[in-house]
């Protein structure tokens, strides 16, 4: 299938109605955990600091390692996916 076949997803995977299922749940995982690294480091940065040092060098240590992690997720190819043939 080509990416002109009107059938099929378009250039990166999209439909006229938008993007394919499958890439929607990628985002929302990617979202959701580039969300939960910036509260980490709000949270570390603003209020935990203030309590325990060493509980916010941690917490900000964990943040950092969240988005290669979420990059991964981002990218990974799920069962039915064509866009990674491309």
């Amino acid at each position: 299938m080509s990416t002109n076949d009107p059938d099929g997803p378009g250039p990166g995977g999209a439909t006229p109605n938008g993007p394919v299922p499958s890439q929607r749940r990628r985002r929302k995982r990617y979202f959701v955990m580039m969300g939960v690294c910036l509260l980490l480091f709000l949270l570390a940065g603003t209020v935990v600091y203030r309590w325990s040092f060493p509980a916010a060098a941690g917490m900000t240590i964990v943040a950092m390692a969240i988005p290669p992690f979420a990059a991964i997720v981002a990218n990974r190819r799920e069962r039915g996916d064509r866009w990674w043939d491309e």
